[in-house]
């Protein structure tokens, strides 16, 4: 893999491809920040007063942005933010994690213990005004993505070590209890964020594992893109170019910590709009 930004993130996470504006955005949790950087090498980054995590891309100027506390719309020129909905904004134990927008315009997001408490975060969906948690008892929430008919929805409990899938309905809300989708137990390999390609197939940053991991729509292992540092975070695509997030935290690697990417061999699904 190339160095696509080297920026060392604490804890990269949540890249988007923003579709309109030509850029990826990214997050340091635990540096509290947000960068974005465009095909022409240009680049911004800002500040916040709290973690901040994962996003959505509403219009050109738009975000929907995960903190600690709520989802917040984010407008990019002026960086005003405006509360859309508290997210366990009565909670200081936890913060947010991993998210991402569905097929339907809604958006996911997952907290988690700030120290990774056992049990202590859930996982949302916000949709046309409302902010429902969908599953409790979460304690690393990750794996957050979307098949690409908008009927399956992915998500996982890193500590589990299993990717879980869950069938969803018309308007993108779960119709069943989730089922195991990949166990990787027996590996001993540790779910981090992930997104679906066009063809269906899963694509898993893997923590720990230094890799991406491919998973075929039934679950199967195809391939693995290697990273060359250990602490993978998020992958997220723009047309075939795949980007990995890493984390610096703990580790003693110069190449911890950049924002990475490869040329994945297959066409990744656009980015979906959060419709607010």
């Amino acid at each position: 893999m190339d160095v696509y930004s080297d920026v060392s993130c604490a804890l990269g996470e949540g890249p988007l491809w923003h579709p309109l504006r030509k850029q990826l955005f990214w997050f340091d949790i635990l540096g509290m920040r947000l960068f974005a950087k465009g095909h022409d090498n240009s680049g911004d980054g800002w500040q916040f007063d709290e973690y901040v995590s994962a996003a959505g891309w509403v219009d050109r100027d738009t975000l929907l942005m995960a903190s600690a506390t709520g989802l917040w719309r984010y407008n990019i020129g002026t960086v005003d933010r405006e509360l859309v909905v508290p997210l366990e904004a009565d909670n200081p134990v936890t913060r947010s994690n991993d998210g991402r927008a569905d097929p339907q315009g809604g958006f996911w997001i997952g907290t988690m213990g700030i120290k990774a408490e056992p049990y202590a975060g859930a996982i949302y969906r916000y949709y046309k005004g409302e902010l429902r948690q969908l599953f409790d008892r979460i304690t690393i929430a990750n794996a957050i993505c979307f098949a690409p008919d908008g009927r399956t929805a992915y998500f996982a409990d890193t500590v589990s070590r299993r990717i879980q899938r869950v069938a969803l309905d018309a308007d993108g809300w779960p119709a069943q209890e989730p089922e195991v989708f990949v166990d990787l137990r027996a590996e001993e390999l540790n779910p981090d964020g992930a997104v679906v390609d066009s063809t269906g197939n899963l694509w898993n940053a893997q923590w720990g594992a230094g890799r991406v991991a491919c998973y075929t729509p039934n679950g199967q292992f195809l391939r693995a893109l290697p990273v060359p540092t250990a602490q993978t975070t998020c992958p997220a695509f723009d047309g075939t170019t795949l980007y990995v997030t890493t984390a610096a935290d703990g580790l003693n690697d110069p190449n911890a910590g950049f924002t990475y990417m490869a040329d994945a061999g297959v066409t990744g699904q656009k980015e979906h709009r959060v419709i607010l």
